[in-house]
């Protein structure tokens, strides 16, 4: 998905700090389609995402020492902005309410924010924001995937543009502590690959069967066969005629 975003035409969304390519689409946006559940609390959590990492950013700014992370977080901030925009416009069009102020784990990070000093305001607000984009970055792909919903698939293409960008801005601090983030959930089959595989067709690769109606793998070994032989024969004909 991310390289669809590197070849895909982009108009540009301008933010102060900062500007970031938003991806044009080949769907149309007119809030066609099914929202599910799913849909709901994804559009929900964009909203939490900017309404706590733009105070963040703009701590950034006052209680950095370090210019590097002071532009992180400007540029955090005002992308988040640009973002939370194009949420709230997908969520007034399909009718979802959405919250006022950051929840509750958001509000004790921004706590944890206020009360360090400029010696370990960094650590925090780089390993607290990298967490984060971590966990909503799989949800975006799951979303987009897996909607119904040309506003909310939009919405998801966008915010997977803006995500990978605040991760990669925040790991270019050069602080992230990569050992503190949570490790992925071990796969159900170890080296089946990252496609599932139809449960009929690991049914017919067990029972001998090629997936061709009326045909098995014994049946098509013998007309391979045959084919092979007659084309020696037909060979050796042409040899002699000669």
């Amino acid at each position: 998905m991310v390289l669809a975003f590197l070849v895909a035409p982009v108009s540009p969304a301008h933010a102060a700090g900062g500007d970031i390519p938003v991806p044009a689409t080949t769907f149309k946006d007119k809030g066609a389609g099914a929202v599910s559940a799913a849909d709901v609390d994804f559009v929900i959590k964009v909203r939490l995402a900017g309404l706590w990492e733009i105070p963040a950013g703009n701590m950034a700014q006052e209680k950095s020492d370090d210019p590097k992370v002071v532009n992180i977080g400007k540029s955090i901030a005002a992308q988040h902005v640009v973002l939370d925009q194009l949420d709230r416009d997908v969520a007034k069009k399909l009718d979802i309410q959405l919250p006022a102020e950051p929840n509750a784990d958001q509000q004790g990070w921004l706590g944890e924010m206020k009360a360090a000093n400029s010696t370990t305001f960094d650590q925090i607000f780089i390993d607290r924001l990298r967490a984060a984009h971590g966990k909503i970055f799989p949800a975006i792909a799951s979303i987009r995937s897996s909607t119904r919903n040309d506003s909310v698939r939009q919405l998801a293409q966008q915010a997977n543009q803006f995500v990978m960008t605040h991760m990669t801005l925040l790991e270019s601090s050069g602080i992230v502590d990569y050992g503190a983030l949570p490790t992925a959930a071990a796969p159900a089959a170890p080296g089946g690959g990252p496609v599932p595989v139809d449960q009929q067709m690991v049914a017919a690769a067990s029972s001998g069967s090629s997936g061709i109606p009326g045909a098995n793998t014994t049946v098509i070994l013998l007309v391979l066969a045959a084919a092979l032989v007659a084309g020696v024969i037909t060979t050796m004909r042409i040899f002699r005629a000669r």
